[in-house]
Protein backbone atom coordinates (compact mmCIF):
# COMPACT_ATOMS: atom_id res chain seq x y z
CA UNK A 1 0.00 0.00 0.00
CA UNK A 2 2.53 2.34 0.32
CA UNK A 3 3.83 1.88 -3.09
CA UNK A 4 0.35 3.84 -3.87
CA UNK A 5 0.42 7.32 -1.69
CA UNK A 6 -2.98 8.77 -2.88
CA UNK A 7 -4.30 5.16 -1.72
CA UNK A 8 -2.57 5.34 1.40
CA UNK A 9 -3.79 8.87 2.34
CA UNK A 10 -7.39 8.16 1.67
CA UNK A 11 -7.14 4.99 4.03
CA UNK A 12 -5.91 6.75 6.72
CA UNK A 13 -8.88 9.31 6.41
CA UNK A 14 -11.30 6.32 6.34
CA UNK A 15 -9.85 5.24 9.53
CA UNK A 16 -9.06 8.01 11.17
CA UNK A 17 -13.02 9.42 10.54
CA UNK A 18 -14.12 5.43 11.76
CA UNK A 19 -11.92 5.54 14.64
CA UNK A 20 -13.23 9.28 15.51
CA UNK A 21 -16.88 7.63 15.40
CA UNK A 22 -16.98 4.12 16.54
CA UNK A 23 -13.20 3.65 18.08
CA UNK A 24 -14.14 4.78 21.77
CA UNK A 25 -10.27 5.96 21.79
CA UNK A 26 -9.14 3.29 20.58
CA UNK A 27 -8.29 2.57 16.52
CA UNK A 28 -9.96 0.59 14.56
CA UNK A 29 -9.03 -2.41 12.51
CA UNK A 30 -9.45 -3.56 9.06
CA UNK A 31 -11.97 -6.20 10.61
CA UNK A 32 -13.70 -4.34 12.66
CA UNK A 33 -14.35 -1.42 9.76
CA UNK A 34 -15.68 -4.38 7.77
CA UNK A 35 -17.80 -5.28 10.38
CA UNK A 36 -19.30 -1.67 10.33
CA UNK A 37 -20.35 -1.66 6.52
CA UNK A 38 -21.65 -4.97 7.01
CA UNK A 39 -24.05 -3.26 9.63
CA UNK A 40 -24.29 -0.23 7.51
CA UNK A 41 -25.40 -2.28 4.41
CA UNK A 42 -27.48 -4.83 6.88
CA UNK A 43 -29.44 -1.64 8.32
CA UNK A 44 -30.52 -3.30 11.16
CA UNK A 45 -28.70 -1.16 13.85
CA UNK A 46 -31.05 -1.67 17.15
CA UNK A 47 -30.47 -5.74 17.73
CA UNK A 48 -28.26 -7.08 19.15
CA UNK A 49 -26.26 -9.82 17.36
CA UNK A 50 -25.04 -13.50 18.22
CA UNK A 51 -21.47 -14.40 16.73
CA UNK A 52 -22.93 -16.11 13.88
CA UNK A 53 -24.69 -12.56 13.09
CA UNK A 54 -21.37 -11.05 13.38
CA UNK A 55 -19.64 -13.30 10.91
CA UNK A 56 -22.57 -13.16 8.43
CA UNK A 57 -22.28 -9.49 8.71
CA UNK A 58 -18.84 -9.68 8.02
CA UNK A 59 -19.02 -11.70 4.71
CA UNK A 60 -22.19 -8.90 3.43
CA UNK A 61 -19.79 -6.31 3.74
CA UNK A 62 -17.16 -7.99 1.94
CA UNK A 63 -19.86 -9.71 -0.73
CA UNK A 64 -20.51 -5.82 -0.98
CA UNK A 65 -17.07 -4.22 -1.33
CA UNK A 66 -15.87 -6.41 -3.76
CA UNK A 67 -19.18 -5.92 -5.99
CA UNK A 68 -18.22 -3.06 -7.89
CA UNK A 69 -14.86 -5.25 -8.57
CA UNK A 70 -16.90 -8.19 -10.40
CA UNK A 71 -16.26 -10.96 -7.71
CA UNK A 72 -20.18 -11.02 -6.35
CA UNK A 73 -23.17 -9.41 -7.39
CA UNK A 74 -26.98 -8.79 -5.04
CA UNK A 75 -29.11 -11.98 -5.56
CA UNK A 76 -32.09 -10.82 -2.84
CA UNK A 77 -33.07 -9.92 0.60
CA UNK A 78 -34.77 -12.24 2.74
CA UNK A 79 -37.58 -12.23 4.94
CA UNK A 80 -35.38 -10.82 7.73
CA UNK A 81 -33.90 -8.20 5.51
CA UNK A 82 -30.35 -10.02 5.13
CA UNK A 83 -28.73 -9.32 1.82
CA UNK A 84 -27.62 -12.36 0.37
CA UNK A 85 -25.01 -12.12 -3.17
CA UNK A 86 -23.96 -14.63 -5.30
CA UNK A 87 -20.27 -15.37 -6.85
CA UNK A 88 -20.08 -14.63 -10.18
CA UNK A 89 -16.46 -14.88 -10.71
CA UNK A 90 -13.88 -16.33 -7.99
CA UNK A 91 -11.32 -14.36 -6.35
CA UNK A 92 -8.10 -15.39 -7.29
CA UNK A 93 -5.13 -16.76 -4.67
CA UNK A 94 -3.92 -13.75 -2.99
CA UNK A 95 -1.31 -13.79 -0.79
CA UNK A 96 -2.43 -12.21 2.93
CA UNK A 97 -0.54 -8.77 1.91
CA UNK A 98 -2.56 -8.63 -1.38
CA UNK A 99 -5.67 -9.42 0.25
CA UNK A 100 -5.40 -6.76 2.89
CA UNK A 101 -4.98 -4.54 -0.28
CA UNK A 102 -7.30 -5.38 -2.02
CA UNK A 103 -9.29 -4.75 0.60
CA UNK A 104 -8.34 -1.14 2.26
CA UNK A 105 -8.87 -0.40 -1.87
CA UNK A 106 -12.44 -1.81 -1.71
CA UNK A 107 -12.89 0.32 1.13
CA UNK A 108 -11.34 3.25 0.14
CA UNK A 109 -13.78 3.00 -2.89
CA UNK A 110 -17.00 2.26 -0.85
CA UNK A 111 -16.32 5.71 1.44
CA UNK A 112 -15.60 7.44 -2.18
CA UNK A 113 -18.86 6.32 -3.44
CA UNK A 114 -20.88 7.26 -0.38
CA UNK A 115 -19.43 10.73 -0.32
CA UNK A 116 -17.83 10.42 2.97
CA UNK A 117 -14.25 10.99 2.01
CA UNK A 118 -13.17 12.84 -0.91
Amino acid sequence: MSRDPLLKERWEAVTAMITERFGEGAPLDLDAIIYLIGLQEFGQFDRRFKKDDKVNLMHIAICRLLEPYGYYRFDFEDEDGWPHYEVVTPLPPLKAGEQTVLMKEAIVQYFLEKEVIE
